[in-house]
């Protein structure tokens, strides 16, 4: 169930008054990033826009903060946590633009970012999928453009196995760290964390794929796109800032089973040949998540040992 704000229903459906550009944000708790989120949204950028956000039942405040400082934006706000790719696909099937922003909440945009990626999405209309060049909040880039998942790019990346070996080839491979992401070129798949998807796309291709809950569902459209004979680029201009992770950060655990649920689904979907190679792939993976589990909690409660250590010294 969902509740929407006066103006939040699709009225654009006439052609002659469809917007140029939706921009579409996700939110779950984070109603600090969001806002500053929005603010540079609205500060930075004119033009023909609109913004909607559907929340997934925030319990922060995130709605009334929403109505009260953004009232031009167009509100979907769920009464239940609906996961990431059926939250846009809400939003996706009310809208009308010619272009649609998947946007993060944890982002902050520059100004002039719709303008600079609006006209390189003109200018390569072969393109169903466009992803801009994304920053850590230091500045430093995050491989956001990357080559399609392999088995080994899971072992060794973010995993105990990487930390034992550092220097595998394989998690290198898949982020393209061999490029410096300073052109604009064909790549496999693009972030969700900011994607922006061309209206006659979305038509061919379809909404996300709501079997994925959270994570992977990026992957998985791309992977759809390029079926489908429609291109993937990624272009260095605007440089979107993003902060990974703001409402992940709050479950990590319950996060970690989510991911790997959907990191099964895509390798079973795009990458599984026959019944022995699904196996091992559901071995795999599950395997890892155990190991990031463990890894986890075995963090937690060292922290823990080391708060009660620490309060006994003071006595």
């Amino acid at each position: 169930m969902s509740t929407r704000d006066e103006g939040a229903v699709g009225d654009n459906d006439q052609a002659g008054n469809r917007t140029r550009l939706c921009v579409i944000i996700v939110s779950w708790n984070v109603s600090d990033d969001l806002r500053v989120c929005l603010e540079s949204v609205y500060a930075g950028n004119g033009g023909d826009f609109e913004v909607w956000v559907v929340d997934n039942a925030s319990s922060d405040g995130t709605v009334e903060m929403l109505r009260e400082r953004f009232p031009q934006v167009r509100l979907i706000a769920n009464t239940a946590n609906r996961g990431f790719a059926a939250a846009n696909n809400q939003a996706l099937a009310d809208a009308d633009a010619d272009y649609f922003l998947l946007l993060n909440p944890d982002t902050i945009v520059p100004e002039g970012a719709f303008d600079t990626l609006l006209r390189f999405a003109d200018a390569h209309p072969e393109a169903g999928v466009i992803g801009p060049k994304l920053l850590n909040r230091d500045g430093s880039l995050q491989y956001s453009a990357r080559r399609f998942p392999t088995f080994a790019a899971a072992v060794y990346r973010n995993t105990p196995f990487g930390k034992l070996f550092p220097g595998a080839r394989a998690p290198q491979d898949y982020l393209m760290v061999d490029w410096d992401h300073n052109d604009a070129r064909a790549v496999d798949w693009v972030s969700g964390a900011c994607m922006l998807i061309r209206r006659e796309a979305l038509a061919e291709v379809g909404l996300l794929d709501e079997e994925f809950y959270w994570g992977s569902e990026d992957v998985d459209y791309c992977f759809r796109m390029r079926h489908a004979g429609r291109g993937v680029l990624y272009t260095p201009e605007p440089a979107i800032i993003h902060a990974i992770g703001s409402s992940t950060s709050q479950v990590v655990i319950r996060t970690i089973i989510r991911t790997h649920r959907s990191m099964h689904r895509l390798y079973s979907k795009h990458l599984a040949r026959n019944p022995l190679s699904r196996g091992l792939i559901w071995l795999g993976i599950w395997s890892r998540a155990g190991l990031l589990i463990v890894e986890h909690s075995g963090a937690w409660v060292w922290t823990q040992l080391k708060s009660v250590v620490r309060r006994l010294r003071r006595r």
